[in-house]
């Protein structure tokens, strides 16, 4: 009878994260109840499996519950002509003309105001805002302090800003 009562308040205290868990992964608030009670029962049958590991019981069941709703939702049968009805609402991704005209534009701009900086500053704009470098490897690479690279950054930006409006 204790193991009754102690699953019970385990229930009571961790269903509803549970439950947001599967919700989460399928996305269908009936689906996730059949997910969180298949998870449920898991847990009753393999409570003696559980292993402290340094892991709390929470990321145990967090865990198990997750793999169930994943297992359901792999386990879904798509709808006939499902994904062909989806595509049919996906947009276009590509600009149109008058949009790859404007972009043309702006960026004969970007690159008429990036030539007005100092050339090592258009270089460290050019290395952090186009090609993804951070500040830091932009320091180390360039050998300026950390906070003089955001400084000068900072005032490249607003030169650069103030040239685009003009």
């Amino acid at each position: 009878m204790g193991d009754r009562q102690a699953f019970s308040a385990l229930y009571d205290r961790t269903s509803a994260k549970l439950f947001s868990i599967c919700l989460r992964v399928l996305g269908d608030r009936a689906e996730a109840e059949e997910a969180l009670q298949e998870a449920f029962l898991r847990i009753w049958g393999r409570a003696d499996m559980y292993r402290a590991n340094g892991f709390s019981p929470m990321t145990w069941l967090i865990t198990l519950s997750r793999n169930v709703a994943i297992d359901r939702r792999r386990r879904r049968v798509p709808e006939p002509g499902a994904g062909l009805d989806a595509a049919d609402l996906v947009a276009d991704a590509a600009p149109g003309p008058e949009a790859q005209a404007e972009m043309s534009s702006e960026a004969r701009a970007l690159h008429a105001c990036l030539d007005g900086l100092a050339p090592d500053r258009a270089d460290m704009v050019a290395r952090v805002y186009l090609d993804g470098w951070s500040y830091a490897d932009l320091s180390a690479a360039t050998g300026v302090k950390l906070n003089t690279v955001r400084t000068w950054l900072r005032r490249s930006l607003i030169e650069l800003k103030e040239c685009l409006s003009r």
